[in-house]
């Protein structure tokens, strides 16, 4: 290493084509990052979902789970089994363990299932699929006051338009190269949203039925029959080969009223227009959105693979505007919920601060060192985070906001080693040392403390890459971005900043100075005279009250970690990210009317309507930009399942918020002021108000699980009522929901039996009759469409149509189904969730942050105490366990623990080599205690509570604190070497590398005080680690600068106890031998 700095110092020009090289390859690399607000996650699930037209969530159970629940229940890589049976829909997922490879689980678990040979009759073929995190850039709202085959007409031509856009060619050359650069654009995915699927319905009328003497599957029959493109084969002709082909499918309602149902000898034909009302419309349910107050269908415009965000979302805008003037006057194409503008404010927020906090080391360094050595040593800020970008595709990370944190984070950190060089450097040419002299030697003089103080803050950046899950692969982007970026800092301050300082001019006391240079020198001398009349006085006072100086900064530790431990200190495991949607959730008691839900959203869109008044009057501009408004479905629903909840008793009002940059008023509180105009809805069993934000999900998710599921409800309501019990506890919700009214066909009557029917038989003809039967799948343009044959919706509206329907015997004739079967009613499951092949109900709250007593940890330690702890007695059968923000902070914490511990080893080995010595480190290491208290007192001071994103600041300031103290350390041993006593050495060297310290904490602080004083809302959740970090080190300055003497003295105090007086005569001896070599080292030429 030595000769390399020697050779770089005297080679400027291999040095300036290193430093290009660093530059060029991290631009280059720059312009073809994806850019995204949040890292691209996996989640290690795989799924296997069954279709099962018709049936009820209890059959999906019997029919499609537990089978497939059996079949993979021993498969290795299966972590954790789940599953969901829905109406006419069953899934089963797997988390699969982190030691297998999710494809090899897919594979194996596809096996299995095929070979699984008890499913329920009527099934689809199931498909198989690993579960990706959509990457969804923005929504497109189409509203009118129109039909709903219109409007979804003009949703269908904007969707197929948009896909095959192509963008027009740019105008000039240098546009053409902006668009070539930055990623993929192209819109590539685009899915409809708040409209029911097409369907082609055939109504049958029984009476034209009974008149032509037609039953049911003849009806089915003839379409099948006729409804058919079939490949005949070939004629190979002299003329060359034909081909032969029946071509007769239907597409439309006209097309299958042609269908020919009876074709008689006699030439009679009667169509099926003549006996079924033939419907081209939407399938039968009951779903209505409405945007603004329209009706509307949306769109939604997601990023695939490694397609750029703001690229898609510039198709996609360009080509609205295109479309727009096409479109009648009255229809409204609006975007909302548009991540790409959430992206982009946020990335220009963090380049904002990234910025002047690049600004501000400058003035500092500048204001401390030559001009001409601040901008040098500056130079390794771009040098050193193009290094680390050049690096980004090989660890798979993207431009984002925790990213893009990084960078900020080691803003400050990234000159440390570049200052230590550069003042050394400075201090010789000082001296009268020639700077080409002057720029080897002095970088050589601290190569060994600088390389390992830098290999320190490497290992105390390492415990975050030990996060794993979804928590972890967002995480890992510091690390990734901090730990590159400190290497590169390492080349370009051992072998490309020392071929620059040897161009500077020698130091001459006497020239003449410029303005900013007497200002300069002013501030020199101003920290000589402060260092001389203050610093030096205090240290000796507290050398020579070591002890006392020692108790007193141990105590101020205790008390701060008393502080958190006594929670005087607010803890939240995940900062919340403040959010740009507020959604509202109700749920309707069970069997309600579907207008009974629309008039209960209509009056969460009033009272949305009410707070944006209230706060236009106050802040002069409206504060909701846009609402869109569901009945029959959940469509922002997160948390027990990825299926979207569907139903006549549910409903959802989502509102989109002015930028939180442009507001000082935080979701969480309009979310609260929007539930106090709600008040309550009557017939509401649930309702709910949540902020659409990145975190960990609701603050208390528990869920229970067992075998007795008439227990598990009784554990379910007593879990809610004990919640409900606690202060601060809102938002109480549980994910058993009851279906609709259920009839059920228990068995035939004696007068059933008499007809030679099986129940069965009778099954199949209601089944027929009002779910229908499918005959058919077309494929029209990109949309899938059914169709069914079944009766009018007029004769099912009831349970009379039920008791009252026609049922063909075996003798051809028709009974009343009540004359028939015992009929009996009940209630069906919405939805039926298992785990572990356990009935499951995940119940979910949130905390009232508004207030000031609500705390998710003392809630859930209450309900442990109240609750849980006697469950084993209460409910033998029923286990429970907490998953969301609980399971993922005991899990994170776990984690970051077990490898802070192996980092501060690391950190310990790493102190010892440089410095030759077992006990020395302890010195080093002792600041590291006092660092995690000038952190609380920056949370304190900045009024916020400490999170995870504190811990992983704290742990990551562990490894930055300890490089003055090693600096320090190195000085005193240096003066001890040339014959110092321990006293004076610790004294002269506290002294001597005052600067250094100083400027080394001021420039950190500096690079992140933008982020910490940050008002913008958005930037909220990334304050706290940097909180941490810069108060940490701020504070740990002055503990370098005294306790550390202190602690050195104290250590000597302690081995002159154990050992005798010529013992450590001959250490101190040895040491001075060794050290006298090592310094004429750095002398030699």
């Amino acid at each position: 290493m030595r000769n390399l700095i020697k050779w770089f110092s005297r080679n400027n020009v291999a040095a300036n084509f290193l430093m290009v090289s660093i530059l060029a390859a991290g631009i280059s690399t720059w312009v073809k990052l994806k850019k995204e607000i949040f890292p691209e996650t996996s989640t290690s699930v795989v799924a296997v979902s069954v279709p099962y037209p018709g049936a009820t969530p209890e059959e999906v159970e019997k029919g499609v789970c537990i089978p497939i629940e059996e079949a993979i229940r021993d498969l290795q890589g299966v972590d954790v089994m789940r599953s969901t049976a829905a109406n006419s829909y069953g899934v089963v997922y797997v988390e699969v363990s982190s030691e297998f490879a999710v494809r090899d689980v897919l594979d194996d678990m596809k096996t299995r299932v095929d070979a699984i040979d008890n499913f329920a009759e009527n099934i689809e073929s199931p498909v198989y699929e690993e579960v990706l995190i959509k990457n969804q850039v923005l929504t497109i709202a189409i509203s009118a006051e129109t039909d709903e085959l219109t409007l979804r007409g003009y949703a269908d031509r904007i969707r197929d338009g948009m896909l095959s856009y192509v963008p027009p060619k740019p105008k000039t050359w240098l546009d053409g190269f902006l668009s070539s650069i930055g990623g993929v654009g192209g819109v590539s995915q685009v899915e409809l949203s708040g409209i029911r699927p097409y369907e082609i319905s055939i109504e049958l009328s029984e009476d034209a039925m009974n008149a032509y003497s037609v039953s049911f599957d003849d009806v089915t029959n003839a379409v099948r029959a006729s409804s058919i493109d079939l490949p005949g084969g070939a004629v190979r002709t002299e003329a060359g080969e034909i081909l032969i082909k029946t071509e007769s499918k239907r597409y439309n309602a006209e097309q299958f009223e042609k269908i020919s149902v009876i074709s008689r000898g006699d030439g009679t034909i009667v169509p099926l227009s003549r006996i079924a009302n033939v419907i081209d419309g939407f399938e039968d349910i009951d779903l209505t959105s409405r945007f603004n107050g329209k009706n509307t269908v949306t769109l939604q415009v997601f990023r695939v693979g490694d397609e750029d965000t703001l690229k898609v979302a510039g198709a996609a805008r360009d080509y609205l505007q295109t479309v727009k003037k096409e479109l009648p006057s009255d229809v409204s194409v609006e975007i909302w919920n548009d991540n790409s503008r959430f992206l982009e404010g946020r990335l220009n927020l963090l380049k904002k601060n990234a910025i002047w906090g690049l600004i501000l080391v400058l003035v500092i360094l500048s204001l401390f060192l030559r001009p001409s050595l601040a901008i040098l040593v500056t130079i390794g800020i771009p040098i050193s985070f193009t290094g680390a970008i050049w690096m980004m595709p090989v660890t798979d990370i993207s431009i984002n906001m925790i990213s893009l944190f990084a960078f900020i984070l080691v803003l400050g950190i990234v000159v440390d080693d570049a200052i230590v060089v550069g003042e050394n450097v400075y201090r010789r040419m000082r001296l009268g040392e020639d700077p080409k002299l002057a720029s080897w030697r002095g970088t050589h003089e601290v190569g060994v403390v600088v390389i390992f103080g830098v290999l320190t803050t490497v290992a105390a950046f390492t415990p975050m890459l030990g996060i794993s899950g979804v928590s972890g692969k967002i995480w890992r982007n510091i690390p990734w971005i901090v730990i590159p970026t400190l290497l590169f800092s390492l080349i370009q301050s051992k072998l490309i900043l020392p071929s620059h300082l040897a161009l500077l001019k020698p130091f001459k006391p006497d020239q003449e100075q410029n303005l900013f240079s007497r200002i300069q020198s002013k501030i020199s001398q101003g920290m000589e005279k402060f260092v001389d009349k203050f610093y030096r006085p205090t240290l000796k006072l507290a050398l020579r009250g070591r002890y006392l100086v020692v108790t007193i900064f141990i105590s101020l530790f205790l008390i701060s970690v008393g502080l958190i431990v006594g929670e005087r200190i607010k803890w939240e495991f995940f900062p919340e990210v403040e959010a740009e949607i507020i959604s509202t959730k109700i749920k309707m008691v069970e069997g309600v009317a579907f207008k009974t839900t629309s008039e209960a959203v209509s009056r969460v869109e009033e009272a949305a309507n009410k707070l944006n008044q209230q706060y236009e009057k106050e802040f002069g501009k409206p504060l909701i930009l846009n609402m869109l408004a569901t009945v029959g479905s959940q469509p922002f629903k997160t948390g027990f399942t990825p299926i979207t909840p569907k139903g006549d008793n549910l409903g959802e009002v989502a509102i989109e918020l002015l930028p939180a940059s442009e507001r000082s008023v935080t979701a969480r509180q309009l979310a609260a002021e929007w539930r106090k105009i709600t008040g309550g809805i009557p017939g509401a069993s649930e309702i709910s108000f949540q902020s659409q934000s990145a975190g960990s999900g609701n603050a208390i998710d528990l869920e229970l699980s067992g075998n007795n599921f008439e227990e598990l409800l009784k554990a379910t309501e007593l879990v809610k009522r004990e919640l409900n019990n606690i202060e601060g506890v809102i938002d109480i919700s549980d994910s058993n929901v009851l279906g609709k009214r259920q009839v059920s066909l228990k068995s035939l009557l004696p007068e059933g039996e008499s007809t030679g029917l099986k129940l069965s038989n009778v099954g199949i003809q209601m089944r027929q009759a009002f779910y229908g039967e499918e005959v058919q799948r077309l494929q029209r343009g990109r949309d899938e469409v059914k169709v069914m044959v079944r009766y009018p919706k007029e004769n099912r509206v009831s349970i009379d149509d039920v008791e009252k329907m026609k049922i063909r015997t075996t003798r051809g004739d028709k009974v009343p189904l009540s004359a028939l079967v015992k009929l009996e009613e009940g209630r069906s499951k919405s939805v039926i969730r298992r785990t572990e092949r356990l009935r499951a109900i995940r119940i979910a709250a949130d905390i009232d942050r508004g207030n000031p007593k609500a705390n998710a940890n003392q809630a859930r330690r209450t309900l442990d105490q109240t609750t849980l702890s006697k469950f084993s007695e209460m409910f033998p059968g029923i286990k429970y366990e907490f998953y969301g923000e609980q399971k993922d902070q005991a899990q994170s914490m776990e984690e970051l623990k077990s490898s802070s511990i192996f980092a501060l080893l690391a950190v310990f080995v790493l102190m010892a080599i440089p410095l030759g010595s077992y006990i020395q480190p302890t010195i080093v290491m002792s600041v590291i205690p006092f660092g995690i208290v000038g952190a609380i007192l920056g949370h304190i001071l900045m009024g916020a509570n400490i999170s995870i994103m504190s811990m992983c600041g704290i742990v990551a300031l562990s490894g930055v604190v300890v490089n003055d103290s090693l600096v320090l350390v190195d000085y005193v041993n240096r003066h001890r070497i040339k014959g110092s006593s321990v006293i004076e050495a610790a004294w002269e060297a506290g002294a001597s590398r005052f600067r250094p310290i100083v400027l080394t904490s001021l420039t950190t602080f500096a690079g992140l005080s933008p982020m910490l004083f940050e008002t913008d809302l958005q930037a909220k959740f990334l304050i706290p680690m940097a909180i941490s970090l810069g108060f940490g080190i701020l504070f740990a300055t002055a503990i370098t600068l005294f306790l550390v003497p202190c602690v050195y003295l104290l250590l000597e105090d302690v081995k002159s106890l154990f050992f005798r007086s010529d013992t450590i005569e001959r250490w101190e001896n040895k040491l001075r031998s060794e050290g006298a070599e090592r310094l004429a080292s750095y002398e030699d030429n």
